[in-house]
């Protein structure tokens, strides 16, 4: 039995993403809810210039060129990586704005 006055749950604090926020990160957790896309995504942020050819891209797998093509369209068409076509080959990059919008999803609605 509870005490008078005092209520059952722990209010909720912090501060809730917005509908417009979730319509617009919703896409880029989709994009990465892969394992493949989001090795990708690592693979690039991490290397030295910032960027990565599909081709150095493609070793890193045990998978055709055209499956890391694909991922790496879905990534790109989600926003999440530039590309610039060099010769032959495609570079890819991160958009650092999407990945500061996955990065800082929940940390306004964390409690301090």
């Amino acid at each position: 039995m509870s005490e008078p006055g005092l209520a059952c749950c722990t209010p909720l604090s912090g501060t809730a993403m917005s509908a417009e926020q979730a319509e617009q990160v919703a896409p880029l957790l989709k994009a990465l809810a892969d394992p493949v896309r989001l090795r990708l995504v690592s693979l690039i942020a991490s290397s030295a210039s910032g960027e990565a050819c599909v081709c150095d891209l493609n070793d890193a797998f045990e998978l055709t060129q055209a499956t890391i093509s694909h991922h790496l369209k879905v990534l790109h068409s989600a926003g999440l990586l530039d590309r610039k076509k060099r010769g032959v080959w495609v570079y890819y990059a991160v958009r650092p704005a999407a990945l500061r919008a996955v990065a800082g999803l929940f940390e306004t609605a964390v409690p301090a």
